[in-house]
């Protein structure tokens, strides 16, 4: 079994799993599997333009950002800046988080912190288009205490990413 698993590949045979349990529920009934097919298909193409998106932000960053630029302003040995470029590209960030993790992927595999990565994605938290919202109905103060809280403690996080992942290794090793 794991000869076939490592010759195809999961993500083959997961496909190929689905398309059978798919074949199987046409066969008792073929109006649920076209149903499931058609809403598929309908998530598929409402999805299709953000991952266009994420596919150039990983074509692009492929193109121009180098593994030396990463490992100089995202790598172990960068300063302050990196901490703040992560707390401001989550802040900015949007969609699904789930379509940053190829990004964040591409961008580990060239050297960036892990600390790093855990601060964007728990800044990723702070909405700019819902701050005014959040304001209106808890008051500017509670708001920026909030936002400051957050940060500060997305840093910590980060923080405490690292020192367990440096921990984790010298133990293997």
């Amino acid at each position: 079994m794991k000869k076939i698993i490592e010759k195809i590949g999961v993500p083959w045979l997961f496909l190929i799993i689905v398309g059978l349990i798919y074949c199987v529920i046409a066969i008792f009934n073929f109006k649920a599997a076209v149903a499931g097919i058609e809403t598929f298909l309908h998530l598929f193409i409402k999805i299709l333009p953000t991952l266009a998106i994420v596919f150039c932000l990983l074509f692009f960053s492929n193109l121009l950002i180098d593994t030396k630029t990463v490992v100089r302003f995202l790598g172990r040995k960068s300063k302050a800046v990196s901490w703040f470029i992560a707390v401001i590209g989550g802040i900015i960030s949007a969609g699904p988080i789930y379509l940053w993790f190829p990004l964040l992927s591409d961008l580990q595999e060239k050297g960036m912190r892990e600390g790093l990565i855990a601060v964007f994605l728990y800044n990723r938290a702070v909405k700019i288009p819902l701050l005014p919202m959040m304001i209106l109905y808890f008051g500017f103060k509670t708001v920026a205490v909030l936002t400051i809280y957050m940060i500060i403690f997305s840093l910590l996080n980060g923080y405490a990413v690292e020192k367990i992942l440096q921990r984790t290794k010298r133990n293997k090793q």
